[in-house]
């Protein structure tokens, strides 16, 4: 099972949310996963990014792999 650190989105039409998730590779981009461990809000200005390090670390350590999406929001972020 590859793991995967990426986004799922929620919110309304044309008004984005995500949520930053860890997901098995294979599961649609809105369904099922494993943690939630994080959100981003790009409609706000300056777009808002709350993220849980210390699980994020955690999933990194056991195998997970960002997508470059969630990589670059982790570099901005400092993680």
């Amino acid at each position: 099972m590859a793991v995967k650190i990426r986004l799922a989105r929620h919110g309304a039409k044309k008004n984005p949310f995500y949520r930053i998730v860890i997901a098995d590779s294979e599961s649609p981009r809105d369904g099922r996963y494993l943690e939630a461990v994080g959100t981003y809000d790009p409609v706000a200005n300056p777009a808002k990014v709350a993220l849980k390090g210390e699980r994020i670390k955690y999933w990194m350590d056991q195998g997970a792999r960002p997508t470059d999406t969630v990589k670059n929001l982790l570099k901005k972020e400092g993680i």
